[in-house]
């Protein structure tokens, strides 16, 4: 019983071994990498402006590690660029989509399509003026 236990025990430490290195490697032609880059453009409708919508959309970038910009328009709307792995991507899109700040009323946001970069542009999230 005790060969079968530590049998039982090196098996599944080969299996962890191997998912570690299946998740941890990145695998080629695989866009799903979690070190992989993605961008994409917003454009945030609704009561945005005089609302501080664009300090809370830089406050929850940073926390998020997603970089970019965002700037009012003279049509009311904020609009802006996202760059991050594709997970805080997507946590930064449903954030516009549904969160904002406090005082917003989103009425829609819409986004460009999603696409893999190679590197960051952005240093960081900033507001432009």
């Amino acid at each position: 019983m005790v060969f079968s236990y530590k049998s039982d025990l090196v098996v599944k430490i080969q299996i962890t071994l191997i998912a570690i290195a299946l998740i941890s490697s990145p695998a080629t032609g695989n866009n799903m990498s979690s070190s992989a880059l993605y961008t994409c453009c917003f454009e945030v409708f609704g009561k945005v402006q005089g609302v501080f919508f664009r300090k809370y959309t830089e406050r929850k970038a940073n926390t998020l590690g997603v970089r970019g910009w965002c700037v009012n328009t003279i049509n009311g709307t904020v609009k802006g660029e996202l760059e991050a792995p594709l997970i805080p991507l997507n946590q930064m899109k449903h954030w516009l989509e549904t969160k904002g700040s406090p005082a917003s009323v989103i009425e829609r946001v819409e986004f460009t399509p999603t696409k893999q970069i190679e590197q960051y542009s952005f240093n960081g999230f900033v507001i432009k003026k």
